[in-house]
C-alpha cells in the first residue's frame, strides 16, 4: 500500500524514516531519526540538476534511471533492513520524484505500508519553523562561568521538572572553551529540527526550563522567537562562589592539550585585553591553569553582567544558596519558582 500523506499526520505515524536526498542535503539537516538512504550521491544529484536545467525534464529523468538501475537492489535490501516490519516512511526534498519512485520500488517489493510525505523536506522545516515560534512557557537558569548550570539542569530532569539542554543540542558550551572535547556542530538549520524534536517531547502547558544563553550558540544562531521568549522569561541567576567555580573549570577543561586552550584564549584576545590575554598565555606555559581560569572568568563575569543588566530587573530572581551543591541548588530553584 502506498500512500501520500500531510506533515501532520506523517509525523504522528512511528514507522522507520528514510530520506532519499543526497548524503549533502542530508547533513544540511535532516528529521531527526531518519535514515539517509540516498538515491542519488552528491555528485550524481549535481549532474541530474544540470541536465533538468539546461535540457529540460525528460533527460534528466533519463540520466537518473541511468544512475539509479544499479543501486535498486541495495535499495530495497537496505529499505527492509530498516523496516522488517514492511512499514516505512520515506521522503524527498519536494515529495517529488525521488520519493515517489522510491516508494513505488518498495511497494512493488512487498512492503505493507510505504507513506511518502507531502510536500516533502521542505514543508518539515515550514512545519518546524512554524512550531519553533510558539509559545512556550520557559524558565531560565542563569548564573556565572562555571556555576554548574548544566549539571543543574539534569538535577531539575531528575525532580520531574521539564528543561531544554540548549547546549547539547549544539554541541557547544557557548564559551571560547566550549566547543573543546565537543562533537562537530550541527548547522544551524539542523539545530532547530533537533529543538523542535526536543519540544515536541514536552508539555507546552507546564514549565520548561532553559539555561541562558547568548543569541550564538558556538555558530549556531538560536532561533529568533526562541531567543526572544527566553529573553523576556525569568532569570533565576544563581550565584556560585568563585572558588568552587573555578575548580569546576578546572575539573572540565584542564585535561586538554595546552595549545587548544591556547587557541581558545586567543579567540577572545580583543575581549580579554592585551595585558589580560598576555598573562593568561604567559599563566598556561607556565602550567598556572587556575590562574588561567580566574584571567577569563573576569571577562565572562563583565560581559555575563552587562547581559543580565539588559533584562527587565522585576524578571530577575537572584538566588544566593547556603549550599551551592547541584542538589541543593535545584531543590531551591524548584521552591522559589
Amino acid at each position: 500500500m502506498l500512500h501520500a500523506l500531510p506533515i501532520t499526520d506523517w509525523l504522528a505515524l512511528s514507522t522507520p524514516i528514510i530520506d532519499v536526498r543526497s548524503p549533502g542535503e542530508f547533513q544540511r539537516g535532516h528529521i531527526p531519526n531518519a535514515i539517509n538512504l540516498p538515491l542519488f550521491s552528491n555528485e550524481e544529484r549535481a549532474v541530474v540538476g544540470t541536465i533538468y536545467k539546461k535540457q529540460g525534464r525528460d533527460p534528466a529523468l533519463l540520466e537518473g534511471l541511468r544512475l539509479v538501475g544499479p543501486k535498486l537492489a541495495h535499495i530495497v535490501e537496505e529499505a527492509w533492513r530498516i523496516a522488517p516490519e514492511g512499514r516505512i516512511r520515506v521522503h524527498c526534498w519536494r515529495g517529488g520524484e525521488r520519493s515517489g519512485s522510491v516508494g513505488w520500488l518498495l511497494d512493488k517489493a512487498g512492503f505493507k505500508e510505504v507513506l511518502t510525505l507531502k510536500r516533502g523536506y521542505k514543508g518539515f522545516r515550514n512545519h518546524v519553523l512554524q512550531e519553533l515560534g510558539g509559545e512556550l512557557h520557559l524558565k531560565v537558569l542563569g548564573g556565572f562561568t562555571g556555576s554548574g548550570k548544566t549539571e543543574t539542569l539534569d538535577r531539575l530532569q531528575e525532580k520531574g521538572e521539564q528543561i531544554i539542554d540548549l547546549e547539547a543540542l549544539a554541541s557547544h558550551k557557548g564559551s571560547s572553551f566550549g566547543g573543546l572535547g565537543a562533537a562537530p556542530q550541527p548547522t544551524t538549520e539542523h539545530f532547530e529540527n533537533r529543538l523542535w524534536c526536543r519540544i515536541r517531547s514536552l508539555d507546552r502547558e507546564r514549565p520548561i526550563w532553559v539555561e541562558d544563553e547568548s543569541a550564538m550558540i558556538g555558530r549556531i544562531n538560536l532561533p529568533r522567537s526562541f531567543y526572544e521568549q527566553m529573553r523576556a522569561a525569568r532569570l533565576y541567576f544563581v550565584k556560585v562562589p568563585v572558588d568552587q567555580r573555578a575548580a569546576r573549570l578546572l575539573s572540565e577543561y584542564g585535561s586538554f592539550p595546552k595549545e587548544d586552550l591556547a587557541e581558545a584564549i586567543k579567540r577572545i584576545a580583543r575581549r580579554l585585553g592585551p595585558q589580560h590575554c598576555k598573562r593568561a598565555l604567559e599563566a598556561l606555559g607556565n602550567d598556572d591553569l587556575r590562574e588561567v581560569v580566574l584571567i577569563t572568568l573576569g571577562y565572562y563575569d563583565r560581559s555575563y553582567l552587562h547581559g543580565v543588566s539588559k533584562r527587565d530587573p522585576r524578571q530577575v530572581v537572584e538566588l544566593s544558596p547556603l549550599d551551592p551543591g547541584i542538589s541543593e541548588i535545584a531543590s531551591l530553584l524548584i521552591r522559589t519558582a
